[in-house]
């Protein structure tokens, strides 16, 4: 176990990254508006630089991923309605019910497995016509990179047949792209190119970008101006909010290094999986998934004893502990980590 004055490793999530020294000099020095009136320059170069990025026409910056999503069910679907989405889904699993609460929409969940994303049939088959008794289809919402099932990044091509199989069916797409960037630089492509084939995308400043808050929904004009009523309506609408945007400007040169973050991961799950009970398969990106069922040690128990041991990590099912590798934790960080864990199997099993 660690001395008492070792430091903590915090893997929980890339949202526990704290904002550098160059972002806290941005906020304070950032020059401000009134952005429920247009009027935050921040803010506004933000969102510029932001649909940049993604290659859309306009973005709007909002407080969470959570809000970016909702504000896009929202948006594309009437009351009554059916989303189509992955039954693992972000927005499915942990976004509690946000759409049936806020949006009146249904779920229709389809499971595809490893792939992360439906297939063309799969698709077909789960979009409904409206008629006298079946409410319609009104969005299909696909998540790249895939945080349940360890980060995965889903080739633009898998994407582009599933929204076009929607697309047949006059049903519009919406990717939860809350680590787009991750799943770009993991597969050597411009972040555009993945959000090319969907109508609208949302991303976090906040995780391996490092903002201290705020995220982006992305789509046409028409969508963004839309989507701002829509953020009002939520009660995102924010005053002098350059302060929170300057490090989102920051956090958009933060792109490159993510691959640092899953080369840390790759060695962090390599490690995990040589302990006796892991598997720990190798990922695509910064997420780890740790199974213990061979080990008989649930999740719950790994995850208590290895907060004891100055590890933070997540339960993701009974025997599935997640660990997320970001710009705050180094190799040697990463080398710690897996020492501790060693120790907690060892004592737990």
């Amino acid at each position: 176990m660690p001395e008492a004055d070792d430091e903590f490793i915090d893997l929980r999530s890339d949202t526990v990254t704290t904002p550098s020294e160059a972002m806290r000099e941005a906020a304070a020095t950032a020059e401000v508006g009134d952005d429920v009136y247009r009027d935050d320059p921040t803010v506004n170069e933000l969102e510029r630089r932001a649909a940049d990025a993604v290659g859309t026409e306009a973005a709007l910056y909002v407080p969470s991923g959570t809000m970016a999503n909702q504000i896009a069910v929202h948006v594309h679907t009437e009351p009554g309605q059916e989303l189509l989405l992955e039954r693992e889904s972000h927005i499915y699993r942990w976004e509690l019910a946000g759409a049936a609460k806020l949006s009146g929409a249904q779920t229709r969940t389809i499971d595809a497995g490893e792939r992360c994303v439906p297939t063309p049939d799969a698709v077909r088959e789960g979009i409904v016509g409206e008629d006298l008794h079946r409410p319609g289809t009104g969005l299909l919402a696909l998540e790249n990179t895939h945080n349940y099932r360890g980060g995965t990044a889903i080739p633009v091509e898998a994407i582009a047949a599933a929204a076009e199989a929607a697309r047949d069916a006059d049903v519009p797409v919406h990717l939860d792209g809350a680590r787009v960037f991750n799943a770009a630089v993991a597969l050597g492509v411009d972040a555009s190119e993945l959000v090319a084939p969907v109508d609208t995308v949302s991303f976090c400043l906040s995780k391996g970008l490092g903002a201290p808050v705020g995220s982006i929904v992305a789509g046409d004009e028409s969508f963004v101006e839309e989507a701002r009523r829509v953020r009002k309506l939520f009660g995102g609408g924010m005053r002098q909010a350059g302060l929170i945007a300057a490090p989102g400007l920051l956090a958009l040169e933060n792109v490159e290094r993510l691959a640092d973050d899953h080369a840390n991961a790759e060695r962090l799950a390599a490690g995990l999986d040589a302990l006796d009970g892991v598997d720990a398969p190798a990922p695509d990106t910064n997420i780890v998934v740790a199974h213990t069922d061979d080990a008989g040690i649930a999740a719950s128990d790994l995850v208590a004893a290895c907060e004891d041991a100055g590890v933070g990590c997540v339960e993701f099912d009974e025997y599935t502990t997640r660990f997320t590798t970001h710009l705050d934790v180094g190799r040697d960080d990463v080398d710690a980590a897996v020492e501790r864990v060693r120790d907690v199997i060892r004592e737990l099993a």
